[in-house]
């Protein structure tokens, strides 16, 4: 395959040469803003910076020395605008960080059906169809990460959280799909799954995280974990790692952890 990809010009793919070049939705805050920020320390990726929040996203651009591509996931052609953004400024993406994520806490019932759409939407539809895009040119490179930024809400399920819940659990077996799909090339594919992160994310949820476990853990630790699933391969990442036993309790005796979860709530 050329260097330049269809409808690229060759002036464009100068700005990622010799370096790999990390795609980061989401990263005017919490997760995604955290993993430029490490990436960034590191001077060898080109980063390419999504995120809706122009400003936010532009002071990180600055500080990272990457390069903003602002769009809004949750518009009906924002991932396609997104990924022909990038393949004009960068040429390709050799990895994705799919870091884009809202939520929305309360009964079901009480949702209101934009606030699903919405959900499903950025949560789901815009990280299938954005790996979609992208893929086709990692196969025929013949390498590239794949990164989801999943949830501990996706393993075993939450009380008012359900939709949230459901966008992620969906990213494991979409996830799970991709790996057995590409399990003969070099493309690996990391679903990273935290607790609760301290970040903005509960606030523009609409109500405050009031559990006592697990409690918040930095953006940054789950940067951190972003990094060495794309660095290592490693496939999937719990943050913190005790989590892992829940959700494999889960999957070994539903019917207990449900009657655990609850007595504690």
């Amino acid at each position: 395959m050329p260097d330049t990809a269809p409808g690229v010009s060759p002036h464009a793919t100068r700005h990622g040469a010799g370096r790999p070049v990390a795609l980061i939705t989401g990263a005017s805050s919490g997760i995604g803003e955290a993993t430029a920020e490490l990436l960034g320390a590191e001077d060898r990726w080109l980063l390419l910076l999504n995120g809706r929040d122009e400003e936010r996203l532009a002071a990180v651009a600055h500080r990272t020395g990457g390069i903003a591509l602002p769009a809004d996931l949750s518009a009906p052609s924002g991932h396609e605008r997104l990924v022909r953004e990038a393949l004009e400024c960068a040429g390709r993406v050799d990895a994705l960080v799919a870091g884009a994520g809202i939520g929305w806490a309360g009964p079901l019932v009480e949702m209101p059906a934009d606030a699903v759409d919405r959900l499903l939407t950025v949560n789901l539809t815009a990280v299938v169809h954005l790996v979609r895009l992208l893929l086709p040119h990692m196969v025929d490179r013949g390498s590239g990460r794949i990164v989801l930024v999943g949830s501990m809400a996706g393993s075993v399920g939450v009380a008012n959280e359900a939709v949230y819940a459901a966008t992620k659990g969906a990213l494991q077996s979409f996830a799970d799909s991709l790996r057995y799909e590409l399990a003969d090339t070099r493309i690996k594919v990391g679903l990273v799954s935290p607790g609760a992160v301290d970040t903005p994310f509960f606030a523009h949820r609409g109500a405050p995280y009031h559990r006592e476990r697990p409690r918040p853990v930095s953006a940054e630790r789950v940067a951190r974990a972003v990094r060495c699933s794309l660095v290592r391969g490693r496939e999937d990442i719990f943050v913190p790692g005790w989590l892992g036993l829940p959700s494999r309790l889960h999957g070994v005796a539903p019917g207990v952890f449900r009657a655990l979860a609850k007595r504690v709530g």
